[in-house]
């Protein structure tokens, strides 16, 4: 099953190029250690503002460090907040959206409340008052990529759910006696999550561009954690000395960007043709 539609999505012109970025930045942030020789945080105060070169392939910053070292470290960071995030966002998500949808009405309509007044906070707002509360860290970042997330992926289970409940199979299942958990776990998530992981892989280049715009402005991952983010900001001081730092720091957003954003696409496209062609 999987490999069929791995050969499905190889056949759409979009989904081979995100596929193949995605497998490149995946596996460039697992493999880091093994493709580069540097520390991340090793300063090299000789080597400072040092442009692309066979030593080192894309420059160095202005502490000298070999910033395609820091690139491949910071996939790590990443994709492990991006993927932990996400993961968490989407469980909790389905908690209250399946509870939203299923309970009853007064519960749904104090929920869809909540949800819409967290939405409502600015991303930005949100990122002040929780570092302002407890200060940049890792932390902080996965917290406010739950608060924009969770309220998303809610309201969507809560739709589905709102619709499956009065589904023949679910209005059998609860006249032979089937209690609401079962009901929910054995005839309603299945036939929900899908859509969501396609939302998912949709979702992680946000949550990507979230942790990079905080560690841009100094409210994310704390130096000398390398960041895609922290490198760009270094790049942005320093553009009139090295023109490289901003690339090495740009380049793998965006690529990471095109390649989950074209995955999630043909995903789409090939597992609901309803939606193909539409944006």
């Amino acid at each position: 099953m999987m490999w069929r539609t791995v050969r499905r999505i190889m056949r759409e012109p979009l989904g081979a190029i995100g596929l193949t970025l995605v497998t490149v930045v995946v596996l460039s942030a697992v493999f880091a250690s093994a493709l580069t020789s540097y520390a991340p945080s090793k300063i090299s105060p000789a080597e400072r503002f040092a442009p692309p070169s066979l030593l080192h392939l894309l420059g160095t910053d202005h502490l000298g460090r070999d910033l395609l070292t820091r690139v491949l470290y910071g996939g790590r960071v990443a994709l492990l907040i991006a993927l932990g995030a996400t993961a968490v966002s989407l469980v909790v998500g389905v908690v209250l959206g399946l509870i939203a949808g299923y309970g009853p009405r007064w519960l749904d309509n104090v929920l869809l409340l909540i949800f819409d007044a967290v939405k409502s906070f600015p991303t930005v707002m949100l990122a002040l008052t929780l570092v302002t509360l407890f200060g940049p860290s890792l932390y902080a970042v996965v917290l406010v990529v739950m608060l924009v997330n969770v309220p998303g992926y809610a309201r969507i289970i809560r739709t589905q759910t709102l619709v499956l409940k009065s589904a023949e199979h679910v209005m059998a299942a609860r006249s032979m006696g089937a209690s609401a958990g079962r009901i929910l776990r054995v005839h309603i998530l299945p036939n929900i999550i899908g859509p969501i992981l396609i939302l998912i892989s949709m979702d992680i280049p946000v949550v990507v561009a979230i942790e990079a715009g905080m560690s841009f402005l100094g409210l994310g991952v704390r130096p000398p954690t390398p960041s895609w983010g922290a490198i760009l900001n270094d790049g942005f001081a320093n553009i009139r000395d090295s023109y490289w730092i901003v690339i090495a720091g740009g380049l793998p957003i965006v690529l990471t960007t095109l390649g989950f954003t074209f995955f999630g696409e043909t995903l789409r496209d090939l597992f609901d043709p309803r939606l193909k062609g539409r944006s």
